[in-house]
C-alpha cells in the first residue's frame, strides 16, 4: 500500500489520481484506491479538506492529484442574486454546505431541502456532479480553493 503523509503545491506533474466524494475528502486517515486500482492510505494533518487540484506527495515520492468525485447533488440557478442569497440564507442557517457560484448554488442532494428551496420558489436541478463547497470563514481553505488564502479551516 502506498502511504501518502504530505500535502504539496499543486503545480506538480501526478503519477496518479485520487477521486473522491465530498465526505471522503474531509478525512485525514483513510485506505482508498487510486484511479488505476493502486491502494493507497492517507496519513494527512487533521482538519485538512481535500480540494479538486490538490497534490499530494507518496512515501515513494510519487506525486498523487485529487479530483472530486462525481455525486449526486441539487443545483439550483436564478437570475437574481437576491432570491439566490435568500436560499443561501436558509440553507446555510442548518449547516448545509453549500458550493457558491455565479448565479447558482449547490449542495448534496436531499429531498427535505429541495421541498425548503421549491418553498422559495426556485428550480431544483439533480444531477451527478463533483462538489466543492464553501470551506467557511474559519476553515482551511476558505471561501477560495487558492492553496495561500487567508482563511484557515
Amino acid at each position: 500500500m502506498l502511504k501518502i503523509f504530505q500535502r504539496i503545491h499543486k503545480d506538480a506533474e501526478s503519477q496518479g489520481t485520487l477521486k473522491l466524494p465530498f465526505e471522503l475528502r474531509q478525512k485525514s486517515r483513510l485506505k482508498t484506491t487510486l484511479e488505476d486500482g493502486r491502494e493507497v492510505g492517507l496519513m494527512l494533518d487533521r482538519g485538512e479538506l481535500l480540494r479538486s487540484g490538490d497534490c499530494l506527495r507518496a512515501e515513494d515520492g510519487s506525486i498523487i492529484k485529487v479530483e472530486a468525485a462525481p455525486e449526486t447533488v441539487s443545483t439550483v440557478s436564478h437570475q437574481d442574486n437576491l432570491v439566490l442569497a435568500r436560499a443561501c440564507y436558509h440553507l446555510g442557517n442548518r449547516h448545509i454546505a453549500l458550493q457558491i457560484g455565479d448565479g447558482w448554488l449547490r449542495y448534496l442532494h436531499d429531498h427535505v431541502l429541495d421541498d425548503m428551496v421549491r418553498g422559495l420558489g426556485l428550480e431544483i436541478k439533480i444531477e451527478e456532479a463533483p462538489f466543492e463547497p464553501e470551506g467557511g470563514a474559519y476553515s482551511a481553505h476558505g471561501h477560495s480553493h487558492s492553496y495561500n488564502h487567508g482563511h484557515q479551516h
